[in-house]
């Protein structure tokens, strides 16, 4: 079936990572970042060109497109497959420089725009799997964007599949890409009942074979210190500072655990992401995971007693603590339509790829998509050292994922 045919994955991800579209956890708009909307705008152009007369983009930055069924199975579902278009803030994706290391043999790829920046095998063991297939890389000073340009491109390789092979069979297809995933709020102004899925799969995972049904539960906490201010000539026996109570708290903090830097597993963690202030008032940001969702109050306690231990030596002194909730762990959601997760892994297993149930360190649009009532676990993209310089994907792990998409609908259609 795929002898024939020539994959567009590659050309695609290569044009598209070189489209900044970093969102901005700091924004209050919706999309986060209008240049995110470059690449969505994008994507409807290139659906048209296809021959997918339904792709739009609304006001929220989604983009939505149907492929039409080719089976006269009525019973078939309608599935919906989602990446997102930002990147993450974590590392710049402005003048992005994608580079092809094709039939790699195990050397360091040295990055030409800053030679200190090497990716070694050594460092990521997942290149030894790679030999004699193509690495995609960046150039040295930014993030590449296989998180999650590589979901996005090969969503698309898979609807220019489907598009010209109408002799598959297959149910209703529904596309979706979305904005600012990378700061929690990927799905905060989809219209479920618009998109109008049954299931749906996110393209957005790591190795190849990787199968992920599980993710973190996430939580928010603000904690905001509160010192006593005095001015600076004035303030013997009378300032205490808002920053040294901030960084006193800090400091408490374990340093052989609970941090992303020494857990790894099931384990979840507190992060400090943020610390801003100034002598009066002083607010540091936290991120907590954990696989329970019961696990979040407990960290969140810790912290809570922690604050309470600092305020406590300097009486006047308090502080205030802010929890939102992000997502939460979509398991259990996926444990209730066990089919979902089931039909991805006989669909990999038809395209030849050997299947790893996983569980993210993190978490997905499909996390809240599940919870919002479409469960969603999600697929692998070949996705590599993501927010960082060293960011990288091999172009056959993307084709092979294509592959499997196709399995996918065209199993779907048969039960």
């Amino acid at each position: 079936m795929f002898d024939s045919y020539t994959f567009t994955v590659t050309d695609r991800f290569l044009r598209y990572v070189q489209i900044d579209t970093q969102s901005d956890p700091h924004a209050t708009c919706f999309p986060s970042t209008s240049k995110q909307l470059e690449l969505s705008k994008l994507l409807v152009r290139e659906l048209q060109e296809m021959g997918v007369t339904d792709a739009s983009l609304d006001q929220w930055g989604y983009v939505m497109a149907t492929i039409p069924a080719t089976t006269t199975n009525s019973h078939c579902p309608t599935i919906c497959f989602c990446a997102h278009v930002d990147t993450a803030p974590d590392c710049t994706g402005t003048n992005v420089k994608p580079i092809l290391h094709q039939h790699y043999q195990g050397q360091d790829l040295i990055l030409p725009d800053d030679p200190s920046q090497v990716i070694r095998m050594a460092d990521y063991p997942y290149l030894a799997t790679k030999l004699g297939e193509d690495i995609i890389t960046a150039s040295g000073t930014t993030l590449l964007g296989a998180d999650d340009k590589a979901g996005v491109a090969i969503i698309m390789d898979f609807a220019h599949f489907l598009i010209k092979n109408p002799a598959i069979e297959h149910g209703p297809v529904r596309l979706l890409f979305t904005p600012d995933e990378e700061v929690g709020r990927g799905t905060e102004k989809l219209d479920l009942k618009k998109l109008g899925a049954d299931f749906g799969y996110t393209l957005d995972g790591g190795d190849i074979g990787s199968l992920e049904d599980e993710t973190f539960s996430a939580n928010a906490v603000k904690i905001t210190f509160q010192g006593i201010i005095a001015h600076p000539g004035m303030a013997k026996g009378k300032m205490v500072n808002a920053i040294k109570l901030a960084s006193t708290f800090l400091e408490r903090l374990p340093k052989d655990s609970l941090s992303p830097e020494t857990t790894a597993g099931r384990e979840g963690f507190v992060h400090p992401m943020e610390i801003n202030g100034i002598a009066d008032q002083c607010v540091v940001e936290f991120l907590i995971r954990d696989f329970e969702t019961a696990g979040l109050e407990t960290k969140q306690q810790y912290l809570k007693g922690l604050a309470q231990q600092v305020c406590a030596v300097h009486p006047g002194t308090h502080f205030t603590m802010e929890v939102r909730e992000q997502y939460r762990n979509m398991k259990e959601v996926l444990d209730q339509h066990p089919h979902v997760t089931a039909l991805a892994r006989k669909a990999m297993e038809i395209a030849g790829v050997k299947v790893k149930t996983e569980c993210v360190r993190g978490g997905t649009d499909g996390s809240r998509l599940s919870f919002m009532g479409l469960p969603c676990p999600n697929i692998f993209a070949g996705e590599q050292a993501v927010h960082s310089r060293h960011e990288f994907v091999c172009v056959q792990d993307m084709q092979k994922s294509v592959e499997t998409l196709v399995h996918l609908v065209k199993l779907a259609a048969t039960q």
